[in-house]
């Protein structure tokens, strides 16, 4: 293939060169390459020193996604605006599948383990995270349970739940990761996920925020991730607006304006109207999730 045609690491066709984005932290041009047939973009040249990327400086709001400070949310957990997620991740998770004591959950790329931390005080479920960046040992410390690399190993088929929040986007080979989230659940197993939806920006995806081409790398439409659902040993099924998106999308937005803390004034907000009226430009429910083959 010529330089400006690389092969779709979802459907092997054909992804054309759309052009390049400036990486703000990492000052250079990224490639970025989109395949028509399935939706799925991705940066060809990208940075995978993942231990300089994953650093105290990016945990802490200061690598190249400003808009994160895990450091903080881990300090401050009833006072972060992450907390919105947290609540919504759970509440969309007992809307797909019963949470019981025997239920046992995985967050995969977990960060700083907050949904695990959280889940464990409210989900009456037993729940582990698993992360290789920097934070994850500051996060151990603080008593939150991770997994290693050994123990996921032997734990393949054992998980009802795995989710992976704001992962798959940093994945340089999705379908890859993709069958090792499969060989950890049972059959019959929920894959729940959130990711940017590539089809709002499709035509000029340059120009997407999201796109922060040091850590973002791949990006998905609905379409896409059908497809590499299926591909993986899953069933693809999409949910809609279900129950804790308001407070998923609540949290978008306001991270995107980049409050930090929980705040009074925040509450009396019409959040019903406002996450659907984002939803509809964004496209963030269209996702699907997966059902374990």
């Amino acid at each position: 293939m010529t330089p400006d045609i690389k092969a779709c690491k979802i459907c092997g066709a054909e992804a054309r060169l759309v052009g390049d984005k400036q990486g703000k932290y990492r000052r250079q041009p990224f490639n970025l390459y989109q395949c028509r047939n399935c939706g799925f973009a991705f940066i060809g040249n990208p940075w995978l020193d993942y231990e300089d990327i994953y650093s105290q400086a990016y945990y802490r709001g200061q690598g190249a996604d400003p808009l994160v400070d895990y450091v903080f949310e881990l300090e401050h957990p009833e006072a972060t605006v992450r907390q919105y997620e947290w609540r919504g991740i759970l509440e969309a998770i007992r809307s797909f599948v019963p949470l019981q004591q025997q239920t046992r959950w995985l967050d995969f790329g977990c960060g700083n383990g907050g949904l695990v931390r959280y889940c464990r005080s409210n989900a009456g479920c037993s729940i582990w995270g698993y992360e290789h960046g920097w934070i994850r040992d500051v996060a151990a410390n603080s008593g939150i349970p991770f997994l290693s690399d050994e123990e996921l190993r032997s734990a393949k088929g054992s998980f009802d739940i795995v989710t992976a929040i704001e992962v798959l986007e940093h994945l340089s080979n999705p379908l890859e990761q993709l069958k090792q989230i499969r060989s950890l659940l049972r059959p019959g197993g929920l894959f729940f996920f959130t990711t940017g939806n590539l089809a709002p920006q499709r035509e000029d995806p340059l120009s997407w925020s999201y796109l922060v081409p040091e850590i973002h790398i791949g990006f998905y439409e609905p379409k896409t991730l059908e497809k590499a659902l299926q591909e993986t040993g899953f069933r693809a099924a999409f949910h809609g607006f279900s129950p804790g998106f308001e407070d998923i999308i609540r949290f978008k937005i306001l991270k995107s304006l980049r409050f930090r803390r929980k705040s009074a004034w925040q509450a009396v907000l019409p959040w019903g109207t406002l996450t659907r009226m984002a939803d509809s430009r964004f496209g963030v429910t269209a996702h699907p999730i997966g059902w374990a083959e």
